[in-house]
């Protein structure tokens, strides 16, 4: 064993409280790093990889049969830019029901279904790959989409579509495969379609291209200029870009990068730190070791490693738990996304554990130089001689200021210590504001996610459902056992039993004469207690400029109440008009005060755009407005449910019963609102959010800690001193408490307006990676009430972090003390 492994294991042993400070140091810092670029690399490169493997479409474009023939179609393969096409492929929109081996619950149906008519899953553009089972081979087989919106469909269901020209057919789920470019919800056989396609509806034609250039939105709209141009004008049905599918893929991970690299920010400075300020706590309290090594024949070179040695050790500790923590969280927040992109699961890459790994060694190993560097440069007899006391004369006018306080004198002593070492001092309030501005951010961060989960509850006292069983006569259909007025879609007030998505299968809106829905608003109204109400029905349209269907909530009544959160403009107050969450105002380029077109059942229906609404559902691709909108499109359009607000005072329960008597004869049933669940991505983002504060706290007050014991053990003589003179343990206590105090209340006075501001700039950054614009409510957490709790929190930190240290002296005999040098 070499003497400069002894003494750097010696170092780290003697030193438990800095060997332990800076190796959670190093953790925190790699745990945050790992988990940021964990997710920074999978929000882009798998799909960019799966989209290259799969010759994914730059371009899909639908057409409409009766503008453009088929081989007109054909000859826009030819287009200017085009390099690859695959098609015309004939499609069709079919609403299935549920076949043999599929149980849905009462009311509910599955979503549309848009069928593309392949003779293979091969080709030049989208190659699709196959997960299970086989390509269909002739009439009656389905290949469905792995990321059909439906319930999972299993090799060997069977699927009927009564609304075929042909009559009811039924199809048998015979694969299930992955389009990464999202072309379809299945695949049938070509000659399949027709037999599809509803009495007097037509089908439609696709086509999919690539092209050398299509990087860009701008690069893709000229793309799509020059397919426009080879094909007869108007043709165009509809078209959706390959970014749009990237970006709505990457959104649910993205959101989680702007937070984790704040933290991970806090994490690293806050590393700096601490290893630097632990190391020249280290080299100044041994200055007298320092000598002695020297004496014995240690060169400048050797000293500078042997405590460079006594930071690296517990850093690559630190940073190999760290490691292991961060790939642990990085997995269960990864394994929520990994069917986003299909193929393999996600997995952290290699290569972001090498580069957070050699980045936090290197980073200590240059802090842990520049201090070291000191060690080695002092001269021996000089370090024989000085030993660990501070200069004389440091701190006199502080100790004079204090001094004439009107407090007891053992405070008053602690309050004049930080300023005999104003460097070590600095470094403490340092990582005292990282604290501070971690939990000040922490705050913030949880209530903008808490209002964001706010928004989507319903602002219903009673809901009342009136989807009524297809299959059954009249009766009540049994109320959902729980999450009836989840805001599950995105919104307020949306019913996971009418209206929204349930395990993937949709609620229909009442079928046409199976239900009275004017008669439930009648009985509604005129129940005893009603204080206000309206109803939703949920469509689907498509809007000039997008791709797609844009979901549509159509208000029956007065619907301003009903909690949605406005991000810009106003709410909508007559037919005609809507309100638009920001993705589609940016999809179709509109914004407040335009008007866009929407093509309802094929009716042309302008609406004008009043106001911009925080809603993520159907990624945001969504539409609010009045039903009357639609009446000339969809005159038999009818309430889902309805959400009922109380008179102050009145019972829900009891107005529930009541009215429950009342809608008897109509088939619908009241229940008490519920606020529904909780999402899983805010549980994530909370869950994660907690942990990494702890952490940082918890490094915090290590750092307090380290700087309290190296503070205590060099003036362990002056201890005995005043010992000697009469103070009691309680008054050491109070001393060493009080010296901490003034450097707390200001670490924490200026950390919580700089984790405001850290909010300020990262909420509004998770809301933009999710494609959304978020409304002032959800910024403005921040009132008079916590701030200055928050402020005193870094004098927490602080009071935590010195009490270990207060007790060791407090135990310290007096004679001890005085014997120390």
């Amino acid at each position: 064993m070499s003497a400069l492994g002894t003494v750097m294991r010696a170092g780290v042993r003697r030193r438990r409280v800095q060997t332990v400070v800076t190796g959670l140091a190093a953790t925190m810092a790699v745990t945050a790093s790992v988990l940021g670029g964990s997710l920074l690399v999978a929000s882009d490169a798998p799909f960019d990889h799966a989209f290259a493997a799969q010759h994914g479409a730059h371009l899909t474009v639908g057409f409409d049969t009766a503008r453009a023939t088929a081989d007109q179609i054909a000859g826009s393969a030819h287009a200017a830019g085009a390099t690859a096409s695959a098609g015309p492929f004939p499609t069709v929109s079919a609403d299935p029901t549920g076949g043999p081996g599929l149980d849905l619950p009462a009311g509910l149906t599955l979503p549309p279904m848009s069928l593309v008519g392949r003779a293979d899953a091969g080709g030049a553009v989208d190659d699709l790959t196959l997960t299970s089972g086989h390509w269909a081979s002739g009439p009656g087989q389905l290949v469905v989409s792995a990321d059909y919106a439906g319930p999972q469909l299993r090799i060997g269901q069977k699927l009927d579509f009564p609304s075929a020209s042909g009559g009811v057919t039924e199809l048998e789920v015979v694969g299930v495969a992955r389009s990464v470019s999202r072309t379809a919800d299945g695949w049938v056989v070509p000659a399949q379609i027709g037999g599809l396609t509803a009495k007097g509806a037509r089908t439609g034609l696709q086509m999919l291209y690539r092209f050398a250039a299509a990087t860009t939105e701008a690069q893709l709209t000229a793309d799509r200029d020059a397919v426009a141009a080879a094909v007869p004008a108007g043709s165009f049905s509809g078209s959706r870009t390959w970014l749009s599918v990237k970006n709505s893929n990457a959104s649910s991970t993205g959101v989680f990068i702007p937070f984790l690299t704040a933290f991970g920010l806090l994490g690293v400075l806050m590393s700096v730190l601490i290893v630097g300020n632990v190391v020249a706590g280290a080299v100044g309290s041994g200055t007298r070791r320092i000598g002695v090594l020297k004496a014995v024949g240690f060169t400048p070179g050797q000293v500078v490693r042997a405590y460079m040695g006594q930071a690296l050790i517990p850093a690559v500790i630190g940073t190999v738990l760290g490691a292991v923590l961060g790939n642990l969280a990085a997995a269960q927040v990864l394994a929520a996304t990994e069917q986003i992109y299909g193929t393999a699961s996600l997995t952290v890459a290699p290569s972001v554990d090498l580069a957070v790994v050699a980045g936090t060694l290197l980073m200590v190993s240059v802090t842990a130089l520049a201090t070291a560097l000191r060690a080695g440069r002092l001269r021996t007899v000089d370090a024989l001689a000085v030993g660990r006391t501070p200069r004389s004369g440091r701190g006199r006018r502080a100790a004079r200021i204090s001094a004439a306080l009107p407090l007891p004198r053992a405070v008053t002593l602690g309050l004049a210590q930080p300023f005999a070492r104003p460097a070590r001092a600095l470094a403490m309030a340092t990582a005292i504001l990282f604290g501070a501005t971690a939990v000040t951010f922490a705050f913030g961060l949880g209530s903008s996610l808490q209002r964001i989960q706010d928004s989507k509850r319903s602002t219903a006292d009673v809901t009342v459902l009136t989807v009524a069983p297809p299959h059954s006569g009249t009766g009540p259909v049994p109320a959902p056992a729980s999450g009836a007025a989840a805001g599950a879609a995105g919104g307020p007030g949306d019913p996971s039993g009418a209206g929204a998505t349930t395990g993937g299968a949709t609620t229909s809106a009442a079928v046409p004469g199976s239900v009275d829905t004017a008669a439930m608003a009648r009985a509604i109204e005129a129940q005893s207690g009603t204080r206000a109400w309206f109803g939703v029905a949920q469509t689907e349209v498509t809007a000039t400029g997008t791709t797609g269907s844009v979901d549509v909530t159509a208000f029956l009544g007065e619907a301003s109440w009903s909690g949605y959160q406005m991000v810009s403009g106003t709410w909508f107050h007559r037919p005609g008009e809507a309100v638009a969450p920001t993705p589609f105002l940016t999809a179709t380029g509109a914004k407040v005060g335009d008007t866009v077109v929407l093509t309802d059942h094929g009716t042309a229906v302008p609406v004008k755009i009043t106001g911009e609404v925080f809603v993520t559902r159907n990624q945001g691709m969504t539409l609010l407005t009045d039903a009357r909108t639609l009446a000339a499109a969809e005159p038999n359009l009818h309430a889902a449910y309805f959400s009922v607000a109380l008179k102050s005072g009145v019972s829900r329960s009891g107005y529930t019963s009541a009215l429950n008597t009342a809608l008897r004869s109509t088939g619908a049933v009241a229940q008490i609102g519920d606020g529904g669940g909780t999402s899983q991505l805010l549980i994530m983002l909370d869950a994660l959010t907690a942990a990494l504060t702890l952490m940082l706290v918890a490094v915090a007050g290590l750092g307090v800690l380290n700087a309290v014991v190296l503070d205590t053990r060099e003036r362990v003589h002056d201890l005995g001193v005043v010992k000697a003179l009469g103070m009691t343990p309680r008054q050491t206590v109070s001393m060493v408490l009080a010296s901490v105090t003034v450097v707390g209340a200001a670490g924490g006075a200026v950390g919580v307006p700089l984790g405001v501001a850290l909010q300020r700039i990262v909420v509004p950054a998770m809301g933009r990676s999710a494609g959304l614009r978020l409304p002032a409510s959800v910024l403005d957490v921040y009132h008079a009430l916590p701030l200055p709790a928050l402020g005193a929190g870094g004098l927490v930190i602080a009071l935590l972090g010195a009490l270990l240290p207060a007790g060791w002296a407090a135990r310290t005999r007096t004679a001890v003390a005085l014997r120390t040098e």
